[in-house]
């Protein structure tokens, strides 16, 4: 359930993926299964959908925030997160976004406090909707594509399978305590504990 007014939630929390079954278990997922990992440790339902996106506002890391999964899939994911900053008076700075890293080997985490999107289409949007490339994230690395010819769609859309699924279960836990430390201790004890 929802608490608050609109003027008590101090951060956001924009963890990306792609609305569906399909999308489950996919390689551009782990950021709802952030998302789904913050949730359950807080015992709150993602369900209410507002500002075009799954949320619910939780206390973490000492820090009241609007956990969002956005509904409009991966490559409109600012659109929700600027309709949530512009409501909720968010500046970029406190607008925290989760998502995967084709870059990053399976796993490891890398906390930024801003920069390119790395071609990250996800993450292009949202620097388009902020107006800035100025805002934290959390990036879990999925792996890069096998070869230069395989097609970056189908990689991305593609399953976990055997053991990277084990490593991802552990990112995500991992990932989700970055968040919770980034909140509670700023960005630079995130960085010099998870990076």
């Amino acid at each position: 359930m929802l608490f608050g007014t609109a003027g008590k939630v101090q951060w956001l929390v924009v963890c990306l993926g792609n609305i569906g079954e399909r999308y489950d278990n996919t390689r551009h997922n782990i950021g709802f299964e952030v998302a789904d990992e913050l949730a359950e440790r807080k015992q709150i339902p993602l369900q209410k959908l507002k500002h075009r996106a799954l949320v619910n506002t939780a206390l973490l890391g000492g820090e009241k925030v609007l956990l969002m999964k956005p509904v409009t899939y991966m490559n409109l994911s600012g659109e929700a997160a600027a309709d949530a900053a512009r409501f909720y008076q968010i500046p970029p700075r406190r607008v925290l976004v989760v998502c995967d890293d084709v870059a990053l080997v399976p796993g490891k985490i890398r906390i930024r406090t801003g920069g390119s999107a790395g071609g990250h289409n996800g993450l292009k949007n949202l620097i388009q909707q902020l107006g800035t490339d100025q805002f934290p994230r959390v990036r879990i690395g999925v792996g890069q594509k096998p070869h230069p010819d395989y097609d970056m769609a189908d990689w991305v859309l593609g399953h976990f399978q055997g053991e990277d699924r084990k490593t991802m279960d552990e990112a995500v836990k991992r990932a989700a305590d970055a968040v919770e430390c980034l909140l509670a201790e700023g960005p630079d004890r995130a960085m010099n504990q998870f990076n």
